[in-house]
């Protein structure tokens, strides 16, 4: 038996690859929902999505959308929409290549020169910040211009915070840059073919780990949160709410918190380091407004050092959601010491918007949320030991993006398939950490 605690986008795709191969398996979930952060709904009668606004239409997904029945379902953006970056009162096109970047106005001329010396710089050195080393190859203001916001802007955090052995070495890895930045710039559109589309469905991203809880219903127990697990033999016990589950395997899902939480007794060195990871606090503001804005959305250039709105997603155009857009807001000025309430949050992104805009809008949904920040506490789980048969699998522990998560769940359904059943040699051992992957 194999058990998942967790029925986000993680435990569910681990499950339906499982299925696939005839493992015995539960999913043991919390809330009285699946999905995890992936969350959709109505307001107004129009679509919001409170967790992730879209996806990519990778391979991975195709073959998944495809044996759920929902590829008729699929919504694809334009490929022709433009990202932009807010800079000195106005929108800016943001240039994904050599050439985009050296006929742009969103950096000037002495800034497009030393971008020219990139190549002569060093990689990235062990143990550097993300922030100094894209300072150290592009120069502060591309870094500040778009740099910073687009890279931070994927988890709400300051890159000089982050490390690269952490945050950036596997995606520069992903990307194949081995030292030069501007030598893949200048592959961009060329050799690498177009890449995959955003995409999204009719009734909002749920639809996806909605579609994949339905086909796993009798392996799934919502309502029934894991509070313990302990050594049984070989395998593990675990303690939910509604019962107890006996399990050869155990892949941990959960935030870091939680995580932390469940394995405090069995693998107090892992509790420790989760424990110790930092989340960004996420305040979410839909926002109707009647627009002529084109594009996928906008982050908030690091120049703008005034501004509490870090980005908007234009998920009108995107996904043909008339009126509708998705403000990020970061550090929130306060009130007489105290947070902005709801209300004050809405005011905050309607001024904010239309300062960036020009556009008048009118708040639909406030909300709060958290997400990890890859940042220097990340070191902290560097060669944590992991005891034989339980297997962290979080959007914190490595990969993160839906992409990311499905080829993960996919990978481990597949060793635990494969190891379902042997007899493990040794109770501990030292998984690839993160900080490697």
């Amino acid at each position: 038996m194999i058990a998942i605690v967790g029925a986000g986008i993680t435990g569910l795709v681990a499950g339906w690859e499982l299925e696939r191969l005839g493992a015995d398996f539960v999913i043991l979930e919390a809330d009285d929902r699946a999905g995890g952060m992936i969350r959709s709904g109505r307001v107004d009668g129009r679509i919001l999505e409170w967790g992730p606004q879209r996806t990519r239409r990778t391979p991975e997904l195709a073959r998944l959308t495809d044996a759920l029945g929902l590829t008729d379902r699929l919504l694809t953006a334009s490929p022709d929409l433009d990202l932009f970056v807010y800079r000195e009162g106005r929108l800016h096109a943001v240039p994904l290549s050599a050439g985009a970047l050296a006929t742009s106005d969103v950096v000037g001329t002495a800034a497009k020169l030393r971008f020219l010396v990139e190549p002569l710089t060093a990689g990235a050195a062990p143990g550097e910040r993300v922030g100094a080393y894209f300072r150290r190859k592009v120069g502060r203001e591309i870094y500040e211009t778009l740099v910073a916001p687009l890279f931070g802007g994927l988890y709400g955090s300051d890159p000089d915070d982050m490390d690269v052995d952490v945050a950036l070495a596997p995606v520069l890895r992903r990307l194949g840059v081995r030292r030069s930045l501007l030598a893949r710039l200048l592959r961009a559109g060329t050799s690498d073919g177009p890449s995959a589309p955003a995409c999204s469905f009719p009734d909002g991203m749920q639809e996806l780990p909605a579609a994949l809880h339905r086909a796993l219903a009798p392996h799934v127990r919502l309502s029934a949160p894991v509070r313990t697990l302990r050594r049984r033999g070989a395998g593990w016990r675990l303690h939910a709410d509604g019962g107890a589950f006996d399990a050869e395997h155990v892949v941990l899902t959960p935030p870091a918190g939680a995580t932390a939480s469940i394995v405090e007794a069995a693998a107090p060195d892992l509790a420790r380091a989760a424990a110790g990871l930092r989340y960004n606090v996420l305040r979410i503001v839909h926002l109707h407004a009647d627009t002529d804005l084109r594009g996928v959305g906008f982050q908030v250039s690091f120049t703008e050092r005034n501004r509490a709105l870090r980005g908007v997603t234009f998920n009108d155009s995107l996904f043909g959601r008339p009126g509708v857009y998705t403000a990020y807001l970061g550090a929130a000025p306060s009130r007489a010491g105290a947070p902005p309430d709801d209300a004050g949050l809405g005011e905050l992104a309607v001024s904010e918007f239309r300062a960036c805009t020009g556009y008048d809008s009118r708040p639909l949904s406030v909300a709060r949320g958290s997400m990890p920040a890859w940042d220097t506490t990340w070191r902290g789980l560097a060669d944590v030991p992991i005891p034989s048969g339980l297997h962290v699998a979080g959007n914190w522990w490595s990969r993160p993006g839906l992409p990311g998560r499905f080829a993960e769940a996919r990978r481990l359904a597949r060793t635990l398939a494969g190891a379902a059943g042997r007899a493990r040699a040794s109770m501990v051992s030292t998984p690839r950490s993160p900080l490697r992957s």
